[in-house]
């Protein structure tokens, strides 16, 4: 399978479905699914199909454990080839089933690239995910205002004269503007990765709680984090694993690493996932299993900060574990918007 995109090909923004097309889509869809995996659930065959690809645990759990082989992200693996061919069919419902997908995608990626194993499968699925951002930001940034204590708003009356010259907006930058990229290059793997995710964020509120909770897993994983069977076992393993080289590279720490998952998090990345668990601690209609699985990741995140001595993320995941704790304990419903007359408070 080729990784190289068009980035000039892809802008589902612009391309409108009517409902037989996307049925029909959907249905064309699955008919392929079916060959690579063999025989489907047979709900699959609803009239929105769509939404049972997306919804259906038993499928899921059959595209999952394909994903989770140890060829899975070969070039010439069909089911990454299905996921990049439904990802471009450029229907918004389908778009939705192979982001559903996601979490593992990356998960398995990220672990599985520091050994340096040919991914162009997996790639070429994140590839498309990150033209399909580039054309749709049209090389601008995310950015957001940030509220300015100096000038007066209806919450507050402000003391301090504002020099009419400037006038500027604390502008904030949360997701710098994309450049074009046909290929993933070791320096880039956390960018193309990062923006993934940011597109899986802006969905998130229509993805399965499956998808959310495989999402807090792999963060664990990334994070180093190891039961209690592999921290017992991981000293009787260390001398064994330090012996055997090859080519000046530790095969059997390299392989532990993958096994276990830890990767590098630069901001890049670190910050797309910190946003997805912000939604998966605090969001509406969260389940407790999903509110759970978010905080063990949020935690093993932090310790690993800590062990990093990275302040950045350190202040920014335990500002994430601080909001958690305040929407699991409070209980007050109060409006925060109303004003009452016994807060008034003269300064």
């Amino acid at each position: 399978m080729s990784v190289h995109i068009s980035h000039d090909s892809i802008n589902s923004n612009s391309t409108n479905f009517n409902a037989e097309e996307s049925i029909a889509k959907a249905h064309e869809a699955i008919e392929s699914l079916s060959s690579i995996l063999g025989d489907l659930p047979s709900p699959l065959s609803s009239d929105n199909p769509a939404a049972s690809l997306l919804h259906n645990t038993e499928l899921a759990a059959k595209i999952s454990s394909h994903l989770r082989q140890p060829n899975s992200g070969a070039g010439n693996n069909p089911l990454c080839r299905w996921l990049y061919d439904t990802f471009q069919s450029s229907d918004p419902n389908l778009q939705l089933v192979v982001l559903r997908f996601l979490p593992i995608i990356s998960g398995i990626y990220l672990s599985r690239a520091i050994s340096r194993k040919p991914l162009a499968g997996f790639e070429a699925v994140l590839l498309a995910l990150y033209a399909h951002e580039t054309t749709s930001r049209a090389g601008q940034a995310i950015t957001v205002t940030i509220p300015c204590l100096s000038r007066s708003s209806i919450y507050h009356e402000s003391k301090v004269s504002t020099n009419s010259n400037a006038s500027g907006l604390n502008i904030a930058v949360l997701s710098p503007s994309l450049e074009p990229h046909g290929t993933v290059r070791a320096t880039k793997r956390a960018r193309i990765v990062g923006v993934a995710l940011e597109l899986y964020f802006t969905k998130i509120s229509l993805m399965p709680i499956g998808s959310k909770i495989d999402f807090c897993e792999f963060c664990m994983n990334w994070a180093g984090h190891k039961d209690d069977k592999e921290q017992s076992s991981s000293s009787e393993m260390r001398n064994e694993n330090e012996s055997v080289v090859k080519g000046g590279r530790n095969v059997s720490i390299i392989e532990g690493e993958e096994r276990r998952g830890r990767i590098p998090l630069p901001w890049e990345l670190l910050q797309p996932i910190l946003r997805v668990l912000g939604h998966c601690l605090v969001g509406p209609n969260n389940s407790e299993e999903l509110t759970q699985a978010a905080l063990a990741a949020s935690r093993c995140l932090y310790e690993r900060a800590l062990h990093e001595v990275n302040p950045r993320a350190i202040l920014a995941v335990e500002s994430l574990l601080k909001l958690a704790k305040v929407a699991m304990d409070s209980t007050d419903k109060t409006d925060p918007t109303e004003i009452y007359e016994d807060n008034i408070i003269t300064l």
